[in-house]
């Protein structure tokens, strides 16, 4: 029995891609963005399903998550096949490792587009660099679309670079029927007018979960689904309605049952008294493991089927649970906290809900003591 597992549905992994693929329209390709050990979901399990699924592209932020990637390639379908996106900032030493890796790589300024070029003359081989437009997004990337199209030209005249890609990110994709989200898409497509003018074979790409599912327009040559892969809603709301099924289920078990009387407390500081006599489950999983504090007198946990509220404050090892006043539950017993259990179910993103977050953060914050554990 463990006390901590996070349960990884690969074929929901799989299933989400050829979902996600099937939205896609003008021909687009899918690119699984398996960044963050796959959202929390364990990288190289989702790596091989997303590729089963559909998935032609890759997509990481770092080059250590790169040169992991390609160390576990071999269990992939295919694993020569796919193509492989570096998204985030590089310094020397990371272009280096990303290039070792065998990546694409993002560039937007042109001194980095420059030693991106002596590295690859000194490999004697091309590096494969995507130009990236910040159309609004206020983070990486050339807010101004002239300087892309000069930038992009440079990459396509030097023989050490090859012209792969222009690209860029939005900020309100997932607020439906916000303004600023069809402006920043209105600014890429003017770009991308002028980029398939100049370079006809470039790849344009734009397109998060929410863009996807949201507004065909912005699926472009490659779209870059995230969140999505793994069956959680990128609207925050219900993952089902969009034809995707939650990959990640949370499990510990109940390790004690203890009978409290009234007046009795859980937990550090005292945040939870009983009001009557009560029996009380203690789970051996906390905040080490990634249930933030902020679920103390927050949240629920199944047990046998039921959903029991989680009392008191969250500890590092341990949660505890009311289970009421009179009780069939003993030690043991299963409790889920993300996932189903009979006909209930807590879904990542009722957890948000009660953490004022967004889903992305609860299953990134699984902590890596907790074994992932495909079935």
């Amino acid at each position: 029995m463990e006390r901590a597992i996070a349960r990884i549905d690969l074929g929901a992994v799989e299933a989400n891609c050829r979902a996600l693929a099937a939205r896609l329209e003008g021909g687009a390709a899918l690119c699984a963005v398996v960044k963050a050990d796959a959202y929390g979901h364990g990288l190289a399990g989702c790596a091989a399903a997303a590729l089963a699924g559909g998935a032609g592209w890759l997509a990481v932020a770092t080059a250590a998550e790169a040169a992991q990637l390609r160390a576990v390639a071999a269990r992939f379908p295919q694993p020569e096949a796919f193509r492989l996106l570096t998204m985030g900032a590089l310094s020397a030493a990371e272009l280096d490792t990303a290039l070792e890796a065998r990546s694409e790589i993002a560039v937007w300024r042109p001194g980095f587009a420059r030693l991106v070029a002596e590295r690859a003359a000194e490999r004697g081989i091309p590096v494969r660099v995507h130009v990236k437009h910040d159309s609004g997004m206020g983070r990486l990337g050339e807010p101004d679309a002239d300087a892309v199209v000069e930038l992009a030209a440079s990459c396509a005249a030097d023989p050490n670079l090859e012209l792969a890609g222009v690209w860029t990110h939005f900020a309100t994709a997932d607020e439906p029927d916000d303004d600023y989200f069809p402006e920043q898409l209105q600014r890429f497509t003017a770009l991308a007018d002028r980029i398939r003018a100049e370079h006809p074979g470039c790849l344009l790409h734009a397109a998060n979960s929410a863009a996807v599912l949201r507004e065909p327009a912005s699926h472009f040559d490659i779209v870059r689904c995230g969140i999505a892969v793994y069956g959680l809603d990128p609207f925050h709301r219900d993952p089902r309605p969009h034809g995707l099924e939650p990959a990640l289920s949370l499990h510990s078990y109940v390790a004690d049952v203890k009978r409290f009387p009234a007046g009795a407390s859980a937990g550090y500081g005292r945040s939870w008294t009983a009001a009557v006599d009560t029996w009380v489950g203690v789970l051996p999983i906390g905040y080490g493991d990634g249930v933030r504090r902020g679920l103390g007198n927050n949240a629920d946990v199944l047990v046998d089927g039921r959903r029991y509220p989680l009392v008191g404050t969250v500890s590092m090892d341990n949660v505890t649970v009311d289970l009421g006043p009179e009780t069939s539950v003993e030690p043991g017993a299963a409790a889920v906290l993300i996932g189903a259990q009979g006909e209930e179910e807590i879904l990542a993103e009722e957890v948000a809900r009660r953490l004022e977050t967004i889903n992305y953060e609860v299953t990134c914050g699984i902590s890596a003591r907790v074994p992932r554990v495909a079935g």
